[in-house]
């Protein structure tokens, strides 16, 4: 079985092209919703990968239609070959997992996704060892300033409870005890 995937981002677009496209293609069934490309949770997309089994096809107009960046297209085809389905685009012809050629493709551009997710990784690394360097300090903000914090803590070896002191500061005793 052929399934059709169809969606435009708006409401004043139309979604008969789509749809005409894929049915002249051999959709046996086409899900369609006027949605962003960008929300993640599409009812439509869902419900058509739902439908598929096992040597069933997804069909789409054009790449944009199904996924709006590439770590997007990877995680659709991912769900989709769980099944046991392949995907085919009609204007991409290179993103057609039924032939060989198209799966080779489609396992570059995923080890090209995963290459750029570690570079990314890498220097965001190295951007947050250069702020801690300068003393940029990651995390939520301090409830006490660091006069407080002496403060606290001449208090607590003096004996007084913990309670006590995170009262004066409005904190609680957990606050006073992490010092």
């Amino acid at each position: 079985m052929i399934v059709g995937y169809a969606r435009v981002s708006t409401d004043g677009q139309s979604l008969e092209a789509q749809q005409a496209a894929l049915k002249a293609a051999g959709a046996d069934r086409v899900f369609s919703e006027k949605i962003s490309g960008a929300v993640t949770d599409r009812k439509a997309l869902a419900k058509a990968i739902a439908a598929l089994g096992s040597g069933d096809i997804l069909l789409v107009t054009r790449l944009d239609r199904l996924a709006r960046s590439t770590r997007d297209l990877l995680d659709v085809l991912d769900n989709v070959s769980r099944v046991g389905a392949k995907f085919k685009s009609l204007a991409d012809a290179w993103a057609d997992t039924t032939t060989p050629h198209g799966e080779l493709m489609i396992t570059i551009l995923a080890g090209l996704a995963t290459f750029e997710r570690h570079l990314v990784r890498a220097r965001t690394d190295e951007g947050r060892k250069r702020a801690q360097a300068r003393g940029v300090r990651f995390g939520r903000p301090l409830k006490l300033t660091k006069h407080q914090i002496a403060e606290a803590i001449a208090r607590r070896e003096t004996g007084e409870a913990l309670v006590e002191i995170g009262r004066t500061y409005n904190v609680s005793h957990s606050t006073i005890s992490r010092l």
